[in-house]
Order: C-alpha cells, then structure tokens, then sequence
C-alpha cells in the first residue's frame, strides 16, 4: 500500500518534470525563431534531423520509434 503511494509520487513528480522541458523547449523553438536563435534550438534539431537524413532508412525506423516513444 505504502509503496504504491510512494511510486504514483514519483511518477507525478516525473510527468511535470516532463511537462515543464516541453514547455521549455516549445519556449526555446518559439524564442529562437522570432530572435535568430539565441539558445542554438533550432541548429540543434536541424543537425539531429540531418543525421537522421543520412542514414537512410534506419535513421527513419529510429526517428519513427522515437516519436512512437514521445506519445506514450
């Protein structure tokens, strides 16, 4: 009983540690697109999808379960 207390604790606790880095990063994208960038978000994912882009297909399966991941 006590346990299960204890590990929806910790599991709230990391679902608005989730919800506040989204939040940061929707900020940091907004932020970087209206001031050219100030944080390096947008050069970031730019290289992070580049990479993604040329390793072909396994880069794609990669990115699919990465979003398939981010959902749930």
């Amino acid at each position: 009983m006590k346990f299960e207390i204890t590990l929806k604790k910790v599991v709230n606790w990391v679902n608005n540690i989730n919800d506040l880095m989204k939040s940061l990063f929707i900020f940091a994208v907004i932020s970087g697109l209206l001031f050219n960038d100030p944080f390096g978000v947008l050069s970031a994912v730019g290289t992070l999808l580049g990479g993604f882009g040329d390793k072909g297909l396994a880069g794609l399966v990669s990115l699919l379960l990465i979003v398939l991941w981010y959902k749930k």
